[in-house]
């Protein structure tokens, strides 16, 4: 049975690049994985008061997880670090106590950049957050994208080198799930 991954997408601009990365990555794993991208960009910023009366936004966002067999997170690079609506989604999600609902799902991270390093540095930050909520990261192989207009047409991915190494990025991520699903049988 193919496995629903909830993909989150830190960078909320509309022409964002890794959103269209993201969506070249569902493309690719097709008849593998189901990416399911959930809405973070609505999200108020986290408030604990507002469990009072939770925002609808933040109610979808734990049931889009919680139906979710695993976890994409895909984030830009800021300032050496991840995207703050990536943290903020992260914080809504770990509430209310005892309620966390990233709490033992696989999960991986990726992200691209046209700088030279591929989010590398962002990546790192955003495991340190990912795993002390309880995800269960796939930390071999890992994707620091270096974003090359010429490679996509939209989000579709159109180097077939690129193609092939993602490809085997799914592969890997696919498996990961797999062996996460039998160990929690």
């Amino acid at each position: 049975m193919m496995k629903n991954v909830a993909v989150l997408v830190g960078s909320l601009r509309a022409a964002s690049i890794n959103r269209r990365f993201a969506e070249a990555l569902a493309k690719l794993a097709e008849g593998r994985l189901a990416f399911r991208f959930v809405e973070i960009g609505d999200l108020p910023i986290y408030n604990d008061d507002l469990w009072a009366e939770p925002p609808a936004a933040v109610t979808r966002l734990r049931q889009d997880i919680a139906a979710a067999d695993a976890v994409l997170l895909v984030t830009p690079e800021y300032n050496r670090s991840y995207a703050p609506a990536l943290s903020n989604a992260i914080h809504w999600a770990t509430r209310p106590w005892g309620q966390n609902a990233w709490a033992g799902k696989p999960a991986a991270i990726t992200g691209t950049t046209p700088g030279a390093t591929g989010t590398a540095a962002g990546q790192n930050a955003l495991r340190h957050l990912a795993s002390s909520v309880g995800l269960d990261l796939m930390i071999f192989p890992e994707v620091y994208w270096t974003w090359k207009d010429t490679h996509f047409d939209g989000s579709t991915l159109t180097d077939a080198e690129s193609a092939k190494f993602l490809s085997g990025w799914i592969d890997a991520f696919s498996g990961f799930i797999d062996r996460h699903t039998k160990v929690a049988a």
